[in-house]
């Protein structure tokens, strides 16, 4: 079953209006000055990364793809556009008919990139291209940030099965995006059955501390959970006391327990007690979970400990104090009338401070060194060298309108993991740093 074509409730029937209005009183101004069809490059980039991070994950791109699909103005939408009187009579008949019919490339979902790194490059007429814009940063700045966050979680778990539960922490729609994104930066499973629903992610959860203080003792809400769901179940270990839940729920399961959870406290002083104590009862092979608003540091802070899976919320969903990759949506290049083939020519915006952008359609490609490990982010706006030439990282997402990159999720996971794992080994660490790789220009 494709989920994606069901028009389930975690996705929209039209993306159009998740715009900004300038987006679209631009288009009005441009159809009138005559300069809308001229061929236009957008590109979207960062000019830095969060404090402290050394790499950016690439998140969302397929939702993107979908967001492109269904920007569509229907006649709900352009009734509402015409009763605020947003736009003129001209611009709502051409939105009408609007369908993206450019060419959409970019780094794919799951690759890493640095400052300055063309994470994706929209081309078409300057009508068709501005409208993209809101959508589109929307969307890579929420789950790119929930996916970096993810990533460094994951190297800090070191190889220990991660599970995202931080729907309660989110608005309903973005804890979706959240999951999904969570997977491809390395967590393997969701607590949000829409997430499960929506993109097949596999899905987990037992109990809370609800269910324990329900039952008139902690030794019946334990047997209940076990003759429900097997002795195979992770049973909550931390509404009263510990010890004495570890020694009931080994009674009440067996020594087959599957996992027990931990949700308070000195998780580390707790892991190592819970651990002799399992042994000692005979269930050796028993997991400990743990949760309690965990990060990376703290996941890194238990790595000696006999944590054996970890569940986070917060701090992933908000992506760990950083939200948003910062990443704009800019015009590098336009041509300089609307007939066919008139060259383009490199465009920027020049203005005090920081935010300053680079003319010129752009290639990316990542150098590695004489051990396969990448040593620099080359940009260019000309031809690419020959030693680079296999070693470009835009690929074609949309092709005349069509979308041509579609894939499983899991290609997505698997490609994170494969460039993380090019990367210095310095990008793994969690103190202060710059990005592990320079930006070049050529």
């Amino acid at each position: 079953m494709n989920t994606a074509d069901l028009g389930l409730p975690v996705a929209v029937p039209s993306t159009a209006l998740f715009t900004d209005q300038y987006e679209l009183t631009m288009l009005q101004a441009a159809l009138r000055s005559g300069t809308a069809d001229r061929h236009s490059v957008f590109e979207v980039f960062t000019r830095r990364l969060p404090e402290g991070r050394r790499y950016g994950v690439v998140g969302g791109t397929g939702r993107v793809l979908d967001a492109v699909e269904n920007f569509r103005f229907d006649e709900t939408i352009l009734g509402f556009l015409r009763e605020r009187g947003i736009l003129d009579e001209p611009t709502l008949d051409w939105l009408a008919g609007f369908r993206f019919r450019g060419d959409i490339w970019g780094y794919p979902e799951g690759e890493v990139y640095f400052p300055g790194s063309p994470v994706m490059r929209v081309e078409g007429t300057f009508a068709e291209a501005v409208l993209l814009e809101t959508v589109i940063l929307s969307i890579l700045n929420h789950d790119s940030a929930v996916a970096a966050a993810a990533s460094r979680m994951s190297v800090a778990a070191g190889g220990r099965p991660l599970v995202e539960m931080g729907a309660r922490r989110t608005h309903e729609l973005a804890a979706v995006a959240a999951a999904r994104a969570a997977y491809v930066g390395g967590f393997h499973t969701t607590s949000d059955l829409a997430a499960g629903f929506r993109y097949n992610i596999p899905t987990v959860g037992t109990s809370a501390h609800a269910f324990t203080l329900l039952h008139d003792t902690e030794r019946d809400a334990f047997t209940a959970q076990v003759d429900t769901l097997g002795s195979g179940t992770t049973l909550l270990v931390d509404t009263f006391d510990v010890a004495e839940a570890v020694r009931t729920a080994v009674e009440v399961a067996g020594p087959g327990l599957g996992a027990v959870r931990i949700d308070s406290g000195d998780l580390l002083l707790i892991a190592h007690r819970v651990r002799q104590q399992l042994d000692e009862l005979g269930a050796t092979k028993t997991k400990i979970v743990v949760t309690s608003d965990l990060d990376e540091y703290a996941i890194a802070s238990l790595a000696a400990a006999p944590v054996d899976a970890y569940g986070v919320g917060t701090q992933l969903v908000t992506g760990s104090g950083h939200p948003t990759c910062s990443m704009v949506y800019k015009l590098v290049a336009r041509a300089d009338s609307d007939t066919p083939g008139t060259p383009l020519r490199p465009v920027a915006k020049r203005s005090m401070g920081a935010k300053t952008s680079l003319g010129g359609r752009k290639w990316a490609a990542r150098r590695l060194d004489a051990d396969g490990i990448a040593d620099a982010e080359v940009i260019g706006t000309g031809p690419v060298p020959a030693e680079l030439a296999d070693r470009q990282l835009l690929v074609p997402l949309v092709s005349g309108g069509t979308v041509v990159a579609r894939e499983p999720l899991d290609a997505a996971r698997d490609r994170h993991i494969a460039a993380r794992d090019q990367l210095p080994l310095s990008a793994s660490q969690l103190s202060r740093g710059e990005a592990v790789l320079p930006t070049e220009y050529l």
